[in-house]
């Protein structure tokens, strides 16, 4: 099943995504699940399903206004230099990571599918990372790898928009750079592991006007999504709605020889076909 966020004259309503449209959830069962990530947390996926498959779709997406699918997680995870190669890019010849490299985003960080995302005025430095995003569904402290998989409720996907150089106003941390309001996304809806399987390979690639500019395989990840968990837990409660964005392949836009910034206009769409496509226009922020 595919779950969505998103606004209805400009209330909040989350729904399952089908072929021509959404089945909105809401009314049927949104006063005992008042949002997507009470439904995941209240273990609603049964519910959603009857509703789902009983009804026909009532809402176009050009109705709709799509939201992040959870809103407000407790925890944005974000994983850097998990995918191979990723390493060199950097030129600096330092051995291959023994553990992920960490940071957290905000939730004003990200906006929805179809929304704009916003280069600050402050910098030019916008670029993307396309990736695929783990959706806690039961909590969790110190989980066993073999285990992990039972923990993941869902994926989505993630432009995990970054400004370069605030990345390097601080010593030792990148948080500046990744949590300027608006300068990420992610959605466009969760599909949920009974569709499609976390421990499967997965593809992911990101394009720019077209052009593709990332693309890759989770069959590649150095740090897999079972160990992403195991490792988190060991210092944290996972929580459900949690969220973990697991990295991103080579060929961001800082990488190229001139670096290749977004600026206005462009159309960044992020796609995993088991998932969907992520796409966001960039904008200039407002004056």
């Amino acid at each position: 099943m595919r779950l969505a966020s998103y606004l209805v004259n400009g209330k909040p309503h989350y729904g399952a995504v089908v072929a021509h449209g959404i089945v909105d959830l809401t009314p049927h069962i949104g006063e005992d699940f008042p949002t997507l990530k009470a439904l995941i947390e209240h273990d609603g996926h049964a519910r959603a399903m009857d509703v789902a498959v009983a009804h026909r779709p009532d809402l176009a997406f050009s109705e709709v206004t799509f939201l992040p699918p959870i809103s407000d997680p407790q925890k944005l995870w974000c994983i850097g230099v998990n995918y191979k190669d990723r390493n060199e890019e950097y030129k600096d010849a330092s051995d291959l990571p023994k553990y992920p490299s960490l940071f957290v985003r905000a939730p004003t960080s990200v906006t929805g599918h179809d929304q704009p995302i916003v280069r600050p005025r402050v910098s030019e430095e916008l670029d993307y990372e396309g990736e695929i995003v783990l959706v806690i569904g039961r909590e969790g402290r110190r989980i066993r790898r073999e285990r992990a998989h039972r923990h993941i409720f869902g994926l989505t996907l993630c432009n995990e928009g970054s400004v370069r150089d605030w990345l390097r106003h601080g010593k030792f941390n990148v948080t500046q750079g990744k949590n300027f309001d608006r300068s990420g996304s992610i959605g466009p809806w969760i599909v949920t592991s009974d569709e499609v399987s976390p421990a499967d390979p997965l593809d992911i690639m990101t394009r720019v006007n077209g052009e593709t500019r990332q693309h890759d395989s989770t069959a590649r990840l150095m740090f897999p999504f079972d160990f992403l968990i195991e490792y988190l837990s060991t210092f944290a409660t996972l929580k459900p709605g949690d969220l973990i964005a697991t990295g991103t392949p080579t060929g961001a836009g800082a990488r190229f020889d001139p670096p290749k910034w977004l600026v206005p206009g462009d159309v960044v769409e992020v796609e995993s076909p088991s998932i969907g496509i992520l796409r966001n226009t960039i904008v200039d922020e407002e004056l």
